[in-house]
């Protein structure tokens, strides 16, 4: 049996369920949490267009080459986002991480740090990937800080590799972690969230 099938993942911060339709109508309020669709540099679904983005999702998984997730914050109970596997090569084996969007409100806040946690231990250490990509828009200049906080190492840069939401070309910066780094970026991560995570000091 293949170990790419959904799965729910969850630590004492967030729970990752896997992604279902009956996600779409709480994906659709999350985004609208910042009006995330204007955005250029995310994939967050517009009013309306939350089921078809759960389909085409899900569409991936059936394919083979995706497992999505709605990522639910446990204290407040909420689904405030989405993020998935992609680009999936068993024979290897090797993934991605992306399509991610939170909330406004959950922005730069612990919960990135506690989803990418989740997804890197399961991939590396149930899926035993060789290695972990990620790649972001050349002109989204948070995103490589936050893949560098996480401790991924940048590869080097896709020139014209897709087309954003508008229309104009995108050129891609690839990073990875490969397995034999994972155990110092999970200490790293753990570190890194137990600061975030913890209450402000009065």
């Amino acid at each position: 049996m293949s170990p790419y099938v959904p799965t729910r993942l969850c630590d004492e911060h967030v729970e990752l369920e896997p992604l279902r339709p009956g996600h779409a109508p709480a994906l659709e309020a999350a985004a609208a949490d910042g009006e995330l669709w204007n955005l250029w540099f995310t994939s967050a679904p517009a009013p309306g267009q939350a089921r078809a983005y759960v389909e085409k999702a899900l569409q991936g998984q059936a394919d083979g080459v995706m497992l999505p997730f709605a990522v639910r914050e446990r204290s407040s109970g909420e689904i405030v986002g989405t993020t998935r596997y992609y680009e999936i090569v068993p024979e290897l084996p090797r993934l991605a991480i992306g399509y991610t969007w939170y909330a406004r409100r959950w922005q730069k806040s612990h919960l990135n740090t506690a989803c990418k946690r989740l997804l890197l231990r399961h991939a590396f250490e149930t899926l035993r990937c060789v290695a972990v990509e990620f790649h972001t828009d050349h002109r989204n200049l948070d995103s490589q800080r936050a893949l560098e906080r996480l401790g991924a190492h940048r590869d080097g840069v896709l020139r014209a590799h897709k087309r954003r939401p508008d229309g104009s070309l995108r050129d891609t910066v690839c990073y990875s972690i490969l397995a034999c780094e994972w155990p110092d970026v999970d200490r790293w991560l753990g570190l890194r969230l137990q600061r975030l995570a913890a209450p402000p000091t009065r």
